[in-house]
C-alpha cells in the first residue's frame, strides 16, 4: 500500500495494520504531519498542530505494540475539534475570548487516549460554533478540499476538511444543529450524530440546552462504529449486543424505509433538485436491495425551529459567552446574538425544554410504520468563503438556515442521524443523504449505512486537495 492509499485507508484498517506490524505508529504519524505541513497552509483545517506531543504519543504507542499490547485505536492518529478540552491546550471555541488552557482532558479525550489514539491537533471552528461555515475573525477561513473557494461547512468544518484531505484518518466533531452532518455532507464523508447522551460531553455538558452531542466524522462506516465503541457512555442507554462495530458488520434485514423531502418550517429554503433526487435514487437502490420503500413525510410541527431549536441555541450561546474571560473580544455578530439569547429567561427555557417530548412524539410518529427515514443531507451545496462576512447575526442565520434545514430538529428530539456520501453535484461538489433513526437506534443506521457503502463505496473518492 502506497502512502496515499495508507492515509485514506481509514482508522479501522490502520488499526489492523498497526496491530499486524505492517506499519509503525511513528511512521504513520509522520506521514500525516508531513501532509499537514504541506497542504494545511492552504486549507487551514487545523487551528493548532501538536507536533511534539503527537510524536511522543506515537512512540509510546509503538512501544506498547512491540510489547504485544493491543487496544482498539493503538497508534491511530485523530484530529480533535477545538471545542473539546485537551489538557494543556487552549480550547478557543474559534475566538480570542477564551482561556486559560484546561488542565484536564475532556472525558471523550480520556476515552480516545485509553483506546490508544494519537492526537494530531485541534481543528478550526467558527466563533462559538455558531455557523455552518468555518470562518472567524480570530483564525480566518477554512477551505473545502473539493473547492477551496467554498466552505467545508461547520461548525466541525476543520475536522471534516482534515479528514477529506487526508490530514487525519478520522476526527472528533460536535453537533448542536447539524455541525457534524453539514460538513460531512459538503466534504464527502460519513458523519454520525449519535443519540443524546451516547458519547460524553463533560466538562461541557448540556451544551445549547441539550442540543449538542459529540460524534465522529469518518471515511467509512466501520470507523464511525469503532469510534462509538471506544467512547460510548457506559450507562442505561440501550446499546447493541456485541458493540457497534459488530452491528455495522451485520446485514440490517428487510427494513421499512420512508423517503421524506419536505422541508421543516423555516421560512425561505433552497429546493435544489439534485439534493432531492439523491433521496429517490437511494430509494431505488434500497428497493433493489430488498427493502420496503415508501414515500412518507416527517410531520414537522409548524414552529419546531423557532419554538425549540433557536431559543435553546441562542440562550446556550448567551450562557457560553458569559462564561468567557474576555467576551469583549468576540465578533460583533456573535455578541449581538448573545444579547438576544439573554432575553430568554430561565422560566421560559424550562417551558421550552418541557415541550421537547411533544415535538419528539410528533416527529417520531413516522416510526410507527417505518424503521428508518431518508432525507436530503442539505438543501443545496456549500457557500463561497466570505459570503456572509458583512452581515449581521439574524440575517446570517436566515441565509445559512436556508441551506441546511434538515438537521436541527433532530438535535431537539435527540435521536441519532447520519449522513453518507451520494456522488457529486453538477459543480463537482459532494452530495449526501441523511438517515434518521429511532431513538437509541444507531445500530440500524450503521448496519444500513454499511450495506449502502458496500453497494456504492465512497471511501477512496478523493478531493482535488489531497
Amino acid at each position: 500500500m502506497d502512502s496515499i492509499d495508507l492515509v485514506f485507508a481509514g482508522a479501522a484498517e490502520q488499526a489492523r495494520m498497526l496491530a499486524g506490524g505492517a506499519i509503525t505508529a511513528p511512521a504513520l504519524t509522520e506521514l500525516y504531519l508531513e501532509r499537514i505541513a504541506r497542504l494545511d497552509p492552504e486549507l487551514r483545517a487545523y487551528r493548532i498542530v501538536l507536533v511534539d506531543a503527537a510524536r511522543r504519543a506515537a512512540a509510546e504507542a509503538q512501544e506498547r505494540l512491540d510489547a504485544g499490547e493491543r487496544a482498539p485505536l493503538l497508534g491511530v492518529p485523530i484530529a480533535i475539534k477545538d471545542d473539546t478540552d485537551v489538557a494543556g491546550q487552549l480550547t478557543t471555541f474559534g475566538s480570542n475570548a477564551a482561556g486559560p488552557a484546561p488542565t484536564r482532558d475532556a472525558e471523550v479525550i480520556t476515552r480516545l487516549r485509553e483506546a490508544g489514539a494519537v492526537i494530531l491537533g485541534k481543528t478550526a471552528v467558527p466563533e462559538m460554533m455558531l455557523w455552518p461555515f468555518t470562518e472567524s475573525v480570530a483564525f480566518g477561513a477554512t477551505h473545502n478540499p473539493w473547492d477551496v473557494a467554498r466552505t467545508p461547512g461547520g461548525s466541525s468544518g476543520g475536522s471534516a476538511a482534515a479528514v477529506a484531505a487526508g490530514l487525519a484518518p478520522f476526527a472528533l466533531g460536535s453537533d448542536g444543529a447539524g455541525s457534524i452532518r453539514i460538513p460531512a455532507t459538503w466534504c464527502g464523508l460519513y458523519g454520525l450524530k449519535p443519540q443524546r447522551g451516547r458519547v460524553p460531553t463533560a466538562p461541557h455538558e448540556g451544551g445549547w440546552n441539550g442540543l449538542t452531542v459529540n460524534g465522529p466524522i469518518t471515511r467509512t462506516v466501520e470507523d464511525a462504529a469503532l469510534f462509538l465503541d471506544v467512547t460510548t457512555t457506559k450507562s442505561e442507554l440501550p446499546a447493541p449486543e456485541g458493540g457497534f462495530v459488530r452491528a455495522a458488520s451485520h446485514p440490517p434485514g428487510r427494513l421499512r424505509i420512508a423517503l421524506s423531502t419536505n422541508i421543516p418550517p423555516i421560512g425561505a429554503a433552497y429546493r435544489d433538485a439534485e439534493q432531492r433526487a439523491a433521496v429517490h435514487q437511494a430509494g431505488a437502490l434500497l428497493r433493489d436491495l430488498g427493502h420496503q420503500v415508501v414515500l412518507r413525510e416527517i410531520d414537522y410541527p409548524r414552529t419546531s425551529i423557532y419554538a425549540q431549536v433557536l431559543p435553546r441555541m441562542l440562550r446556550g450561546l448567551s450562557d457560553d459567552v458569559r462564561a468567557l474571560p474576555h467576551p469583549e473580544r468576540l465578533d460583533s455578530r456573535t455578541r449581538g446574538l448573545a444579547r438576544v439569547g439573554r432575553l430568554i429567561s430561565d422560566d421560559r427555557m424550562a417551558r421550552i425544554r418541557a415541550g421537547e417530548a411533544e415535538l419528539a412524539a410528533r416527529v417520531n410518529g413516522i416510526f410507527d410504520d417505518v424503521d428508518v427515514v431518508i432525507t436530503p443531507g442539505c438543501a443545496t451545496g456549500p457557500s463561497r468563503v466570505g459570503a456572509y462576512r458583512r452581515l449581521g447575526g439574524l440575517a446570517t442565520l436566515a441565509l445559512v438556515g436556508a441551506r441546511v434545514p434538515y438537521q436541527s430538529v433532530l438535535n431537539a428530539t435527540g435521536q441519532p442521524a447520519a449522513v453518507l456520501p451520494w456522488g457529486l453535484d453538477r459543480q463537482g461538489l459532494p452530495l449526501s443523504i441523511q438517515l434518521v433513526g429511532r431513538p437509541f437506534d444507531e445500530a440500524t443506521l450503521l448496519s444500513l449505512s454499511a450495506e449502502i457503502e458496500a453497494d456504492r463505496p465512497w471511501a477512496q473518492r478523493r478531493p482535488s486537495i489531497s
